[in-house]
């Protein structure tokens, strides 16, 4: 069965190497198999970045040069920027007389979200309410499959209450129901293994990372603190270093006799650690390699951005008629 999916990231810094693990990894294997939609979400960057609007205009061309060098193919990918397709932001108009504040606020995902960012009741409406912004943005392209991280499930639980809520209320089937697609190993944490690898919280290594800074990174994460000699046995659940070889390593036979060697003790951090380098080394070497040839002519990054923006209006468009119809708005032939 072929799908259609729809993904996308925040322009509000280059992506990292938790985005690779959590969904551009996933996206490249899937482009070919199904239809995809990879958004540039800049207009729900700004229900948290307002203060900051050249920090969200900046970092569309850079998400952009990040998919292109991973390998994300706009011949197979329809690649778009979210602000540009005005559709969205009418469908989420019309959602939002479907979801009540309670139940907004109930959300799991916002919860955490408000908490995090200290909120608190001073809380931006359009942060409260992006969640019928994300099922607009799922719906409009008709979306069966949606990547997201498990923290994100709730999001796709309220797309779909909003989705039954429609087509029950016009007594007609406008939209479709769409499934998460949980990536196999999940959230990376962060170099300082301090919850998520997240660049605000400045525990990431950067997709653009030079070696100098993979190194430093690599050096800086963290162990079992109490692995305090080459000789104590040491713990792999839980160190970071272990956990990114276990994300990143394709050798899995050296990784198990690596993990064994060390809860038996008789091996460094280090040892490990330069282990790890190599193998982030390698997977980002060429990545930044092809992103520089990318930035050398951003205009035609931008052309490609225009053509995957006037692909996704179109089928954005086609939806928008379907719901307005249903819900009995259109008025001239």
């Amino acid at each position: 069965m072929q799908h259609t999916i729809l993904t996308g990231d925040r322009p509000t810094g280059p992506l990292h190497l938790g985005h690779y693990v959590g969904s551009l990894r996933n996206r490249i294997e899937l482009q070919g198999k199904h239809r995809q939609f990879i958004m540039i979400a800049d207009a729900q960057a700004l229900t948290d970045n307002m203060g900051d609007l050249a920090k969200v205009r900046r970092n569309v061309l850079e998400v952009a040069l990040d998919y292109l060098a991973v390998g994300l193919d706009p011949a197979k990918s329809t690649i778009f920027i979210q602000s540009q397709i005005s559709e969205l932001a009418e469908l989420a108009f019309y959602y939002l007389n479907l979801v009540t504040v309670a139940r907004l606020e109930r959300n799991p995902t916002v919860k955490e979200e408000v908490r995090s960012r200290g909120f608190e009741r001073d809380l931006p409406a359009g942060f409260l309410t992006y969640p019928v912004s994300q099922a607009a943005d799922i719906t409009a392209f008709r979306s069966t499959l949606v990547p997201v991280g498990t923290d994100q499930q709730p999001m796709i639980e309220q797309t779909n209450e909003i989705v039954r809520r429609l087509n029950t209320t016009t007594g007609q089937d406008v939209l479709v129901e769409c499934a998460a697609l949980i990536p196999e190993f999940g959230r990376l944490p962060g170099i300082d293994g301090q919850g998520k690898m997240s660049k605000s919280a400045g525990n990431a290594i950067a997709l653009s990372a030079s070696p100098d800074e993979i190194k430093a990174a690599v050096r800086e994460m963290f162990t079992d603190p109490k692995h305090l000699y080459i000789d104590d046995p040491g713990q792999v659940e839980g160190n970071v270093v272990f956990t990114y070889l276990d994300a990143f390593d394709p050798d899995r036979a050296t990784v198990e006799e690596l993990k064994a060697h060390y809860r038996r003790g008789g091996l460094g951090d280090m040892a490990v650690k330069r282990r790890l380098e190599g193998v982030l080394q390698d997977l980002l070497a060429p990545i930044r390699a092809r992103r520089a040839q990318y930035a050398k002519d951003p205009g035609e990054v931008l052309n490609m951005l225009a053509k995957g923006c006037d692909t996704a209006r179109e089928v954005a468009a086609q939806t928008l008629h379907d719901v307005r119809r249903a819900l009995g708005l259109t008025y001239f032939a």
